[in-house]
C-alpha cells in the first residue's frame, strides 16, 4: 500500500466532508448539527437502537447522547431498546428532507447532463468498493449460532436453485470442522461463510463457500476463498480440493479463474458434480500486511497457485 494512495484518499475525504458541510450549512441551517439531522433520517419512524448503532458506525452511549438531545426537543420518544419520532420529529425530519433535496439539487443544476451521469456512476462505484472494504471477515467457533445460521441460508438457497432440492443434511457439523469456518459480517449481519477440513496430510477440502444475495458483487467470494486458502496453507495444507454442482455458474468461473484444476470426483457426496483442486505455493510478498482488500491481511505471507488472479464469486 503506498503513501500517495493514503494520501489521496484523505485529501478526497477532506474534500467531500468540506464540500457537504458547506451545502448542509446553507440549507440545513446551521442550528441544525450534521449529527442530528442524520440521526433523525436514520430513525425514521421508530428504530431498534442496536441497529441504530450499527447503522451509524457508533457506540451505544454516543447514539444514546444524541438521542437525549432530541428527546429534550420533544422530536424522539425513547424505550429501552428502542426510539420513535414524534409527531413533531416526523414533521422536523420531513422539513429537514425538503432542504436537503433542495441542496442536492442546487448541487445537479450546476451540472451538465454527463456530468450528473458520472456522478452518479462514481458514486455507485465508491460505494461498493467502500462496502467491501467494510465487511470483515474472520474465524469463529463452527458452533457458533450465527455460522449456523449463515450455512441454513446457504442451504435453503441450494433447495431452491438445484432441481433436486438440497438435503441440509449434509452440511458439515461443527465437531467435524477440523480446519477453520470463516464467517463474513457487515453491519452486525452475518453475509458470507465458508470452512475447510482435513482429507489428509497436507490436503485438504474447502466447503460450503457462500455469500448472501444481499452482498454480491463485493468480490466477497474471492475474499473468503483466498482467506480459506491462506489459512488452510498457514496450518500446513499443501493441496485444497473442492466440489460444486454445474448449476453455479458463478462458483464454477471463480475457482476456474482461481487456478483450480478440474478432477475425478474425490467424496461421495451427490452435490459435487464437479471436483477441483489446487495446489498453494508459499510466497512471501514484502509489503503484505493489514488493510488489504484481497483477504490476506490477518498473514504475514501469501499464497499464490499455479495460476493467477482470482474474481468474485457468490456461492458454492
Amino acid at each position: 500500500m503506498e503513501g500517495e494512495q493514503i494520501e489521496r484518499v484523505r485529501d478526497f475525504n477532506r474534500y467531500y466532508h468540506q464540500r457537504f458541510s458547506a451545502l448542509a450549512d446553507r440549507f440545513l441551517g446551521r442550528e441544525w448539527p450534521a449529527g442530528q439531522a442524520r440521526l433523525l433520517f436514520e430513525v425514521g419512524v421508530r428504530s431498534d437502537l442496536h441497529d441504530l448503532c450499527a447503522r451509524l458506525g457508533q457506540d451505544r452511549d454516543q447514539v444514546r447522547q444524541q438521542l437525549d438531545a432530541l428527546a429534550v426537543q420533544g422530536l424522539v420518544v425513547l424505550g429501552d431498546r428502542t426510539a420513535e419520532l414524534t409527531d413533531a420529529g416526523l414533521r422536523q425530519r420531513a422539513e429537514l428532507d425538503v432542504r436537503a433535496d433542495a441542496g442536492v439539487a442546487a448541487l445537479l443544476g450546476e451540472l451538465t447532463g454527463g456530468q450528473r451521469h458520472r456522478l452518479l456512476a462514481a458514486q455507485d462505484e465508491i460505494r461498493r468498493v467502500l462496502r467491501a472494504a467494510a465487511v470483515v471477515v474472520e474465524a469463529v467457533p463452527p458452533d457458533l449460532p450465527a455460522a449456523r445460521d449463515c450455512l441454513s441460508r446457504y442451504a435453503a438457497e441450494l433447495d431452491v436453485t438445484f432441481p433436486e432440492g438440497f438435503d441440509a443434511g449434509v452440511l458439515t457439523r461443527p465437531e467435524d470442522v477440523t480446519g477453520t469456518q470463516l464467517l463474513a459480517v457487515e453491519l452486525s449481519r452475518p453475509v458470507g461463510c465458508g470452512l475447510w477440513l482435513r482429507l489428509g496430510p497436507g490436503v485438504a477440502e474447502i466447503r460450503h463457500l457462500w455469500v448472501a444475495p444481499e452482498a454480491r458483487g463485493l468480490g466477497l467470494g474471492r475474499k473468503l476463498l483466498s482467506r480459506l486458502e491462506v489459512d488452510a496453507a498457514n496450518n500446513g495444507i499443501n493441496t485444497v480440493r473442492l466440489g460444486t454442482h454445474p448449476l453455479l455458474t458463478e462458483a464454477l468461473a471463480l475457482y476456474r479463474s482461481a487456478g483450480y484444476d478440474d478432477i475425478g470426483g474425490y467424496s461421495d457426496n451427490a452435490y459435487n458434480q464437479l471436483a477441483f483442486e489446487k495446489v498453494l505455493v508459499r510466497t512471501d510478498v514484502a509489503g503484505s500486511g493489514p488493510g488489504r482488500a484481497d483477504g490476506t491481511c490477518r498473514s504475514p505471507s501469501a499464497f499464490a497457485s499455479r495460476r493467477g488472479a482470482m474474481v468474485s464469486g457468490s456461492r458454492r
